[in-house]
């Protein structure tokens, strides 16, 4: 009896579906290439762990399928931190981002792929979570409106993009490791 082989782009089902991320690597050392970024990102999380603190945000850019939403899972398992995923075009307003990022836990992962498609008010809105690890959020409004500080536990994000350039410089500048993969 000849045996069928079924070759399709479609996938398979949940079987093939796990078998796909059983495959991924979850530890830096089982990341195949990317060395330069393999051999900094063991440093930077070493001194990280050394001084009981969160990473510094990283930025990866590079064409699709290379690994970045891969690598920040990676990390985040170096780190023994959660990580909350979302994507830049589901992060329209501000208020996207208060529930993310006061559900995150000290030393927690915020990863964001494109990255680049977050809009120039929600990028504002980020500038203090990631420098300070404190949020504005403002209640009320005309006269009546007053702003309350919303101190975060300390994380880590990790924003993921094909166009780097496409970021503004001002957001760009807040992430401490920036990798381009190639």
């Amino acid at each position: 009896m000849p045996r069928e082989r079924i070759v399709s782009p479609e996938s398979q089902g949940p079987e093939e579906e796990g078998a796909s991320l059983a495959l991924r690597p979850k530890r830096l050392d089982e990341v195949i290439g990317q060395h330069d970024l393999r051999e900094k990102l063991t440093i930077a999380i070493q001194a990280a762990r050394q001084r009981k603190e969160p990473l510094e945000h990283l930025l990866f850019h590079g064409p699709p399928g290379l690994g970045k939403t891969t690598l920040a899972h990676v990390v985040a398992a170096e780190m023994g931190a959660g990580i909350k995923t979302t994507s830049g075009p589901a992060l329209t307003r501000p208020a996207d981002l208060v529930g993310i990022l006061t559900n995150l836990q000290r030393g927690d992962v915020l990863f964001i792929d494109e990255v680049h498609r977050l809009g120039p008010v929600v990028e504002e809105f980020l500038y203090p979570a990631m420098e300070d690890f404190r949020i504005d959020i403002t209640v009320d409004r005309g006269s009546f409106a007053r702003t309350i500080n919303v101190p975060l536990q300390p994380f880590t994000l990790i924003g993921a993009t094909t166009r780097a350039g496409f970021l503004s410089a001002p957001l760009r500048e807040r992430f401490g490791i920036f990798h381009h993969f190639t």
